[in-house]
């Protein structure tokens, strides 16, 4: 039996690891005092290279199964998570179901490699310890519990916001990072790719409008962030769906998801 001061204890042991390689699991032990969670994924995030894995555990495998054969390569260009990266969020915790576009739940990505990971629920805790790099703690609810996060577990996860994000910065203050990461790059990428692969050629908002497509945001969410109307939207997504011969969201994204994985040559 846990003594009452265990998540205490098991702070101080992953203060005192800060610089070992057990930090990381210490951090986990002290995490799963303070609330119940299901599985636990450390990523650093950069602006010129994919991200880094730096700590998994999970009950129920296929949270991680394609981890590094899909999100890493390439997949974790749509994931919300990351556009809290190309945002500059400030430190925090952010929940999933707070910061994913409007149609998420509705879109190729959650069906293809988000909802196959079993994830119910999923917050994050987020903190920059170098200029360009961000590392996300994301502590998840999957399938093995079926539960999601209560209020209660919320709140505790918010008090400790403060020591979760300052032990961030001190573990990874070495990480580097260089260049800028810009949507409109990756925009370039894909439309030089569609090109040299397909023999399509995009316009640089065609190109934008088809990343937010496979982001998960709807027409009326594409137009707010872009400044234009819905309707004008709706205009741009069929002639990116003629040009590419598709007539659906499943289609763009096989046509482009291949095409989206970035190397650190590529930049």
């Amino acid at each position: 039996m846990e003594l009452p001061n265990s998540a205490e204890r098991h702070l101080g042991s992953a203060i005192s690891a800060l610089a070992t390689d057990q930090f990381e699991f210490k951090l986990y032990q002290w995490l799963t005092r303070c609330f119940e969670v299901d599985n636990t994924t450390m990523l650093a995030y950069f602006q010129n290279r994919v991200p880094e894995i730096l700590f998994t555990q999970a009950v129920e495998k296929r949270v991680h199964e394609r981890l590094e054969t899909d999100y890493v390569p390439g997949a974790y260009l749509l994931d919300p998570f990351h556009a809290l990266h190309v945002d500059n969020a400030p430190p925090g915790l952010y929940r999933l179901k707070d910061i994913a576009p409007d149609q998420f739940h509705r879109n190729e990505y959650f069906a293809a490699y988000y909802q196959r990971t079993t994830l119910i629920d999923e917050m994050a805790y987020v903190a920059c310890p170098a200029e360009g790099v961000s590392v996300h703690i994301c502590l998840g609810r999957d399938m093995s519990s079926g539960r999601r996060f209560s209020l209660r577990d919320m709140q505790k996860a918010e008090r400790i916001t403060p020591i979760v994000c300052g032990l961030i910065e001190q573990r990874w203050s070495s990480l580097q990072s260089s260049g800028d990461f810009r949507d409109e790059d990756l925009a370039d990428h894909l439309i030089a790719a569609m090109n040299s692969e397909h023999g399509v050629s995009l316009s640089p908002r065609q190109a934008e409008i088809a990343l937010l497509i496979l982001r998960g945001h709807s027409s009326v969410s594409i137009g707010l962030r872009l400044g234009i109307s819905a309707q004008t939207v709706k205009v741009f997504r069929k002639q990116l769906y003629r040009k590419c011969r598709i007539s659906s969201q499943a289609e763009l994204f096989s046509l482009l998801m291949p095409l989206l994985a970035f190397h650190e040559n590529d930049r």
